[in-house]
C-alpha cells in the first residue's frame, strides 16, 4: 500500500474519530472503542431531498449524521405524512430497527446536503458483543427513544396544535441581535412544519395566525420572531 493510501485512511479514520467525539452518546466511550467504530463506519454523502432509507426496508445499517438536517417521515394509507424524527448533526438515526433486527419504520430525507457515517448491521452487532461500554451506550439511547416517543405520542394526543407549535418553536429559539428568533432554514416550509407538528398546512397557518394575533410571535420571510417568550411558554403547557 503507497503512503499516499495510507495517509488517506489515517486522514478517514482521524474525521471518522472527530464525528464520533462529537456524538452524544459516543463521546465518553474509551478511545479504543471510539477507535473501534471508527474502523468499521463508512462516509457517505446525500443531495437535498435523496432518500437515506424507505420505511419498510431491511435496517441494513444505522447512521451517523455529521452535518446537515434529515427528516424521518411515515406515510397513513391515506397518503398522509407524518414526520417522526427530525435529526440534527451529531446524532444516530436507523439504530432502533437495526437493533432490534425489524425495517426502517420510516422513510429517511435529507433535508438538505448531508453528510453520514454508515454502520452496517454486522459490523454494529459485533461491536455491542465485543465492547461492553458501547453495549450500555446502545441500551441507553434506546431507552431514551422510548421515552422520545411516549412524548411525541402525548403530544399528538393530549395537546392542541397551537401548544405543540408554541413548545417547539422555544425549543429552536435563538437569540440574535438582542432578539428572540427562530430562524427559518431553507427547508423549514409550513408543509415541513406542518408534518413534524402531525398537521396539514392550512391548520398550521391558522395556528401561526392565532398567535401572531394574541401578539406572542411574528412571522417574517427568514425568522419566527418571539415577541413573548413567557406568555408562548405558559401557551405551550395546554
Amino acid at each position: 500500500m503507497s503512503n499516499a493510501r495510507r495517509l488517506s485512511e489515517a486522514q478517514r479514520l482521524a474525521k471518522a474519530i472527530a464525528v464520533i467525539c462529537r456524538v452524544k452518546h459516543f463521546a465518553d466511550l474509551p478511545l479504543s472503542t471510539q477507535e473501534a467504530i471508527a474502523r468499521v463506519v463508512t462516509p457517505r454523502h446525500f443531495d437535498n431531498g435523496q432518500v437515506l432509507f424507505l420505511e419498510g426496508e431491511p435496517a441494513e445499517a444505522l447512521y451517523i449524521l455529521e452535518s446537515g438536517w434529515v427528516k424521518a417521515t411515515r406515510i397513513s394509507p391515506e397518503g398522509r405524512e407524518q414526520a417522526v424524527l427530525v435529526v440534527n448533526p451529531g446524532e444516530i438515526f436507523g439504530d432502533v430497527a437495526v437493533f432490534t433486527g425489524t425495517s426502517y419504520p420510516g422513510t429517511a430525507v435529507a433535508l438538505e446536503a448531508v453528510d453520514v457515517w454508515r454502520l452496517e448491521r454486522a459490523e454494529a452487532l459485533a461491536l455491542v458483543t465485543r465492547y461492553p461500554e458501547f453495549a450500555m451506550t446502545v441500551i441507553r439511547r434506546l431507552g431514551e427513544r422510548v421515552l422520545y416517543y411516549v412524548e411525541l405520542v402525548e403530544d399528538l394526543s393530549l395537546r392542541s396544535v397551537e401548544a405543540r407549535l408554541a413548545s417547539t418553536l422555544l425549543k429552536h429559539v435563538s437569540f440574535c441581535e438582542g432578539r428572540c428568533v427562530v430562524l427559518r432554514r431553507t427547508w423549514a416550509t409550513f408543509d415541513e412544519m406542518a408534518a413534524r407538528l402531525g398537521t396539514v398546512r392550512d391548520v398550521l397557518s391558522r395556528a401561526l395566525k392565532t398567535l401572531e394575533e394574541q401578539g406572542l410571535l411574528r412571522v417574517e420571510k427568514h425568522e419566527i420572531v418571539i415577541l413573548d417568550p413567557e406568555r408562548l411558554a405558559a401557551h405551550g403547557e395546554f
